[in-house]
């Protein structure tokens, strides 16, 4: 069985996708508006984007963040 994170990805994939153009692109840019908000690690919030936009954002809680990230995906 292989290693995974909490949210089911599983760890060796997720490395991958991070390493391709799409993957490192997306967390160049969430990184970035992380650092712009002051956003520091362990914060109970996450940088959300505003829609359409890739380099401005507000702070927002994890759950509301992560579940209108999965509406999308269903």
């Amino acid at each position: 069985m292989t290693a995974r994170y909490a949210n089911g990805n599983r760890k060796a994939q997720q490395k991958a996708y991070n390493k391709t153009k799409k993957g490192l692109k997306l967390r160049v840019r969430a990184n970035k508006l992380r650092r712009k908000l002051k956003l520091k690690k362990g914060d109970p919030r996450d940088a959300a984007h505003y829609k359409g936009s890739t380099t401005k954002g507000r702070p927002q809680s994890r759950a509301k963040n992560r579940a209108s990230r999965l509406k999308i995906r269903k």
